[in-house]
């Protein structure tokens, strides 16, 4: 009986479709499946094995068809809007917000399962029993407990690295890492604030905490020529952008001929943003070729204001987006300084004299003379306005908002909750005015090391500007060699310091001395200064050399 059952070939072929079965079902987990048969259909006749079409993913299987893994890649749409997401001020809060719901629970929970552990070591200490159902179920406890710890304890640390890693960039022409946590909407937000009229509202209102600003009109001899020069200044930003393009011309360049830069490694291009790089990878997608970004550097024409005020020998730059949302501000100062110092032969406008038929009949007097700026004094210019346009350039005022406003309170905020947290067991024991004096304790450190970072920050930018402002000057034709000594000339002080609309606000001299401590540096700020420009000069010289070198080596003897 057992032997015919064994022999029956309907039963052969059951089992043989089952074995078949639970092989493909080994094989689809595997992800290399070769064959899927379903379940066969049993008629009274006979056995008949049906294949059923299955889909799975976006394959289709049916009979012999392969089965494929979805690729990894396909989850990388994800990253520009998570970039996109976690690139605002408002995710670092969030962050701070999941910081002190951990470190609420996290305490309760480390003590609740210090609790079990030491209720279950007593128990076998003293030998009661404890079930293994009840002993499972506190275990049971523990582990949960344990995972929620850790998801309350990595979730903050994981999403502010997350808002960090977002918030990166590189600087354009000088490739320094840097923060802005601003997304796009805030910045569009900033922009159209400051375009047109708005820039000259909020630049009058920081120039009027010193009182009314006497602004010198745009049909002033003195305004005439800072604009011309700022406007000379201005055509050499697109060239910026495609430095490479000069590359036989800056190899050629002798050793007393005005030196021009190598091209930048990484040039003048729109800042970065997630609809870029969402575009971007849907480009690569669909096997496109992928077209640089539009032009949308917010630039020139900037706005310009001279203001009259002999005391001030400075400038600065404030603002960022087009339709002069950007714009510098420079004291009269500055301009009777440097039309003060004698470079040869000064020239004067002379007065057109009117006909005696118009000094008759009352006619208006000739216009005053005024002195013509000889083309070391516009040099002179040309310097200054170079290093606060760059500071527009380069979204220095972006940086700075970021930085001091956001990025520096938020982080100060979260360390400030985490070291209360720690000392909440010693201040709980003398009651809520020790907690609050610790509280504002902290509120008054925060400040002062926003502080000390606002002035890290700024000589930082300073630096840069002036590194950038020397491609500025000899792109717009100017010897960018004259920069290290007009800035050698220049002492530092409150009426000849070049910085943002915020210098009102730099750190005293102690502050500045602890920050520059701080950064293992004791030598003043200007002079740090100088020798950064200076070796930047060098390099240009060392590159042009060795591009003149490989460019012989490359060309055969005659």
């Amino acid at each position: 009986m057992l032997r015919s059952l064994i022999g029956n070939p309907s039963l052969r072929l059951v089992s043989r479709s089952r074995a078949t079965i639970s092989q493909s079902r080994r094989q689809i987990h595997s992800g290399v499946a070769q064959e899927v048969r379903m379940r066969p259909r049993i008629t009274p006749g006979h056995l008949q094995v049906k294949p059923r079409r299955m889909v799975l993913g976006a394959v289709s299987i049916s009979g012999s068809s392969f089965f494929h893994s979805t690729p990894r890649r396909q989850s990388a749409p994800l990253v520009p809007f998570l970039v996109g997401a976690l690139k605002a001020s408002t995710t670092l809060e969030v962050a701070r917000t999941a910081a002190r719901i951990a470190l609420t629970f996290v305490p309760i929970l480390l003590f609740k399962n210090r609790s079990t552990r030491r209720n279950l070591q007593w128990a076998a200490v003293h030998g009661n029993e404890v079930s293994e159902e009840k002993k499972a179920t506190m275990l049971q406890r523990m582990k949960k407990r344990t995972l929620l710890f850790h998801i309350l304890l990595f979730t903050p640390i994981i999403l502010f690295w997350a808002i960090i890693f977002a918030s990166l960039e590189r600087t354009p022409l000088t490739g320094r890492w840097r923060l802005i946590l601003l997304s796009p909407e805030e910045e569009d937000e900033i922009a159209s604030q400051l375009a047109g009229p708005g820039w000259y509202q909020a630049v009058g209102e920081i120039l009027s905490h010193d009182g009314p600003p006497k602004i010198v009109p745009p049909a002033d001899w003195r305004f005439e020529w800072v604009r011309d020069t700022l406007r000379k200044l201005e055509n050499a930003i697109p060239i910026l952008q495609n430095e490479q393009l000069l590359q036989p011309l800056w190899h050629e360049r002798g050793p007393n001929d005005k030196p021009l830069p190598p091209p930048a490694d990484f040039p003048l291009r729109p800042r970065p943003r997630g609809s870029e790089y969402l575009r971007w990878f849907c480009e690569m997608s669909a096997a496109r070729k992928t077209n640089p970004a539009p032009h949308a550097i917010p630039g020139p024409p900037y706005s310009l204001m001279v203001v009259d005020k002999p005391d001030a020998s400075n400038a600065f730059s404030y603002g960022f987006g087009p339709d002069g949302g950007g714009g510098i501000v420079v004291y009269s100062g500055f301009l009777d300084d440097i039309l003060s110092r004698s470079y040869g032969t000064t020239q004067t406008s002379a007065p057109k004299e009117s006909p005696w038929w118009t000094r008759l009949l009352g006619g208006k007097p000739p216009p005053p003379s005024y002195p013509i700026p000889t083309p070391e004094q516009t040099s002179e210019l040309a310097i200054l306005l170079a290093h606060e346009l760059a500071h527009l350039v380069l979204s220095h005022h972006l940086e700075t908002l970021s930085s001091v406003t956001i990025i520096i309170p938020g982080v100060l905020s979260i360390v400030s909750d985490t070291i209360r947290a720690l000392l909440f067991p010693i201040t709980m024991l003398f009651g809520p005015f020790v907690n609050d004096a610790v509280a504002q304790l902290g509120r008054v450190g925060s400040g002062e090391i926003s502080k000390i970072g606002e002035y890290c920050t700024s000589g930082k930018q300073e630096i840069e500007a002036d590194l950038v402002s020397a491609r500025l000057l000899a792109h717009a034709g100017f010897d960018a060699r004259n920069a290290v000594h007009f800035w050698e000339s220049r002492q530092e002080n409150t009426q000849t310091r070049e910085c943002s609309a915020s210098c009102a606000n730099l750190p005293t001299s102690s502050q500045s001395n602890l920050a520059r401590r701080i950064m293992s540096s004791t030598h003043p700020m200007n002079e740090m200064r100088v020798t950064k420009l200076r070796d930047e000069l060098v390099r240009w010289e060392l590159e042009r050399r060795v591009a003149v070198i490989r460019r012989a080596a490359e060309v055969p003897a005659a």
